[in-house]
């Protein structure tokens, strides 16, 4: 999808700083990090969110939560760390294409939810 953020930069024609690629994921440093440790792990195929995934993408979504421990702690993050999906406007997904955030670092991340 030409219009899509993370499609261009699977394609190569945005750059990014990348920890991990294979056939079917990419995995790079968020340009705007939150923590210490804050990587973006996207498959190469576009899904627009995980609200869009089907039963066909199990192995997919598998193997993106199966990568991101290794990942985590070989940025910085060896004692735990936190796996953020957001999904629609609901979710405050900003990018229309399926992501999961890898947040850590040396200190605990802190509180996710706030009480309504």
């Amino acid at each position: 999808m030409d219009d899509c953020l993370f499609c261009r930069i699977v394609a190569g024609r945005i750059p990014a700083r990348k920890v991990h690629e294979d056939d079917e994921l990419l995995v790079f440093h968020d340009i705007n990090p939150a923590r210490p440790v804050h990587l973006l792990v996207i498959p190469k195929r576009h899904i627009t969110s995980l609200a869009t995934a089907s039963e066909a993408d199990i192995p997919l979504l598998g193997r993106m939560l199966a990568v991101t421990n290794r990942l985590a702690s070989e940025q910085g993050s060896p004692d735990g760390f936190r796996v953020i999906i957001n999904t629609g406007r609901i979710g405050h997904q900003e990018v229309q294409h399926l992501h999961a955030h890898i947040v850590g670092g040396p200190d605990p991340v802190g509180p996710m939810l706030k009480r309504v």
